[in-house]
């Protein structure tokens, strides 16, 4: 029997040990003490000893095959090295345009309790948002897009500015998986968990859930999500110690 399509294209682990030693910027993931290489062809040196063993922990786990997808820490590692240091304006940016959408601001006008669970849950964030960040973000009742102030997205966009690449990395794509600034910011600062922060996310979706029931495919969903959102939940945690 020939092997699977997708399996054609995940290459075989050609190490036995891996480690992390320092190096000069760093700490290195070494392959039987070689490090492996960004697509742009950089080592993986990671800029703390913990950040670097989260990322050796995923390529220990590999097994007969390389494979990339169950890898989120050292594909945003790589995202990291290669893409932010020489797009740092653009990505933040990105981080910008997410505040200005920011999912906590967006508030359902029915029902009730859901309104109540955001205004409970959501708010507080928001709150510490402004008190942390000086980010003044506006709620709204309704999905149709309002604008925020743009003396608060300058902000954001000064914030995002000021973090290292690898904290820029994980604040940028906490971002898009949240579809939230203020979420990935709290993760970052470790206010919340990364399940937490995904709950949060996905708060009408539970809401929802609770009252109708969920599918099998929106459950499968939730659980991949749940291993993107701790991978991050550690990423920062790896940063911040």
């Amino acid at each position: 029997m020939s092997e699977k399509p997708d399996l054609l294209h995940k290459p075989h682990r050609f190490y036995k040990v891996v480690t992390v030693e320092p190096r000069p910027g760093g700490y290195a993931v070494l392959l039987d003490g070689r490090a492996p290489k960004s697509p742009a062809g950089s080592p993986l040196i990671m800029p703390s000893q913990a950040l670097a063993e989260l990322i050796a922990a995923e390529w220990e786990a590999q097994e007969t095959l390389i494979d990339s997808s169950v890898m989120p820490a050292t594909r945003l590692a790589f995202t990291a090295i290669d893409r932010i240091a020489v797009t740092r304006a653009e990505v933040a940016l990105e981080v910008s345009a997410y505040a200005g959408s920011d999912l906590l601001c967006y508030r359902a006008e029915h029902p009730t309790p859901l309104v109540q669970r955001q205004q409970r849950d959501w708010q507080p964030l928001l709150d510490w948002a402004l008190a942390e960040h000086g980010l003044a973000l506006s709620p709204v009742d309704g999905v149709i897009h309002a604008p925020q102030p743009p003396a608060t997205l300058a902000a954001v966009e000064a914030l995002a500015l000021s973090l290292g690449d690898f904290d820029l990395a994980g604040v940028a794509y906490g971002s898009g998986l949240l579809g939230s600034t203020v979420l990935a910011l709290a993760l970052r600062a470790g206010r919340i968990s990364g399940q937490t922060a995904l709950d949060l996310s996905r708060l009408e979706e539970i809401f929802q859930a609770e009252s109708w029931g969920q599918d099998a495919e929106a459950v499968h969903r939730a659980r991949l999500l749940a291993v993107e959102a701790k991978v991050l939940e550690q990423w920062f945690h790896a940063l911040r110690g």
